[in-house]
């Protein structure tokens, strides 16, 4: 059932990612306007779609267990700031980076994007509840190869957790300050622009939803080294790298598309991280061999 939710969840994401994301002042927003944004968008979607195969074969299960009950841990806090974009987010309206474009959210209808977006979170979420029920009853174990360095890959684990909050607490593109010149004095001066709202700056729903992430950050990055077999490890911090890299380059992609945007330091802070994780996954599965 977990495997079978998570190939739901890849279809949806995948086709979320072309319809119309959010209609926002009269544009039409979507979350893949070219190749290099399609690539991003079906990041998470084909990942999804890999592990989910493997747990419907019934192939390591652990792996695919863990993956999906950290993805659907993560995938909650993603969720509530969603429906925040699509539904609350006029009540107090705000400078926005949405599928590249900077927006004031002052009016918004959500697309059919948007929908199928909310979904696939859903999908993910109820994967990821599956998973953890079926944790206990399901057999998987290994000669403990990898249980001398789970005390260092956890040590590691955690400090990207910290760093990828940190990283997190502040927009990853924002608006570059603008220096103009005094037409009666001839001094230049710099002139602040509003630039999109931070994780946690957001009010209500999207504030609960920003602290969900950040707190299932840290704690799936506390517990995914602990999982036991080692596959199981590998799983939960794919899951871990998978999140925050997709995060990291759509902050990539929209800094890119836009002239108006540049890319921050927070989010080379993320990119960061996400290899970091990356390293400790390919790490955590490699170190298979006594």
């Amino acid at each position: 059932m977990a495997g079978a939710l998570l190939v739901l969840a890849a279809l949806a994401g995948a086709a979320a990612a072309f319809p119309v994301y959010l209609v926002v002042g009269g544009q039409e927003l979507r979350s893949a306007d070219g190749f290099g944004s399609a690539l991003v968008a079906l990041l998470v979607p084909a990942i999804h779609l890999v592990v989910g195969g493997v747990l419907l074969r019934g192939v390591v299960p652990k792996f695919g267990l863990a993956y999906a009950g950290v993805a659907g841990t993560l995938a909650l806090g993603h969720l509530m700031i969603e429906i925040y974009r699509g539904r609350t987010s006029t009540a107090r309206p705000g400078v926005e980076i949405l599928a590249g474009e900077r927006v004031l959210t002052s009016g918004i209808e959500a697309g059919p994007g948007w929908v199928l977006g909310v979904i696939a979170l859903g999908l993910t979420v109820l994967a990821g509840a599956v998973a953890i029920a079926a944790w206990g009853r399901t057999v998987m174990e290994d000669g403990g190869r990898l249980d001398p360095l789970r005390s260092g890959l956890a040590g590691a684990a955690i400090l990207l957790g910290v760093t990828t909050v940190l990283s997190l607490a502040l927009p990853a593109v924002d608006v570059p300050d603008q220096l103009v010149t005094d037409p009666a004095t001839g001094l230049e001066m710099v002139v602040t622009q509003e630039g999109p709202q931070a994780l946690l700056e957001r009010p209500g729903l999207a504030l609960m939803g920003g602290l969900l992430l950040a707190g299932a950050i840290v704690l799936c990055s506390v517990i995914a080294p602990s999982l036991r077999p080692r596959l199981a490890a590998v799983g939960g911090l794919l899951a871990v790298t998978v999140a925050v890299l997709a995060t990291a380059l759509t902050a990539v992609r929209d800094a890119a598309a836009s002239d108006e945007l540049e890319w921050t330091l927070p989010g080379a802070g993320l990119l960061a991280t996400g290899v970091g994780y990356a390293l400790l996954t390919i790490l955590a599965w490699r170190l298979r061999r006594a």
